[in-house]
């Protein structure tokens, strides 16, 4: 079972993504910002994160860029109600990028293609 990060400010996507997310199989921890996803992240072992861009405390870019130093093995999903972000050269390193929706299909997508594809490199990697 695949353990997934959600980091969002709103209480009511943190509910929603958690879910529809265990509902797919996943174990997921939520985060409502950059402190509890610090918090959360120390001694703890996560498969991937999904950070919403606005956050009150910490922009999810910001906390993208430490997680790229820190957690450079555990991919990230940005999941923002605005696509302009997408072409923020600072949003590029992030695995995947999704428009928030009601409808979670194409981030649960996202999630195993990211998944997926960090499966393929440990396998390639011989880890």
């Amino acid at each position: 079972m695949s353990r997934l990060l959600v980091v969002d400010d709103e209480a009511n996507i943190r509910i929603l993504y958690a879910e529809e997310l265990k509902d797919e199989g996943y174990e997921v921890v939520t985060a409502a910002n950059s402190v509890e996803a610090a918090e959360k992240l120390q001694g703890n072992a996560f498969d991937l994160a999904v950070l919403d861009i606005k956050l009150k405390n910490e922009s999810g870019i910001e906390l993208l860029q430490k997680l790229v130093k820190e957690r450079h093995d555990m991919p990230v999903i940005l999941c923002s109600a605005f696509s302009c972000y997408k072409d923020d050269f600072s949003a590029w390193l992030a695995d995947g990028y999704v428009v928030k929706s009601g409808d979670l299909t194409e981030l649960k997508q996202e999630i195993a293609r990211v998944l997926a594809k960090k499966a393929q490199k440990i396998l390639a990697s011989g880890k």
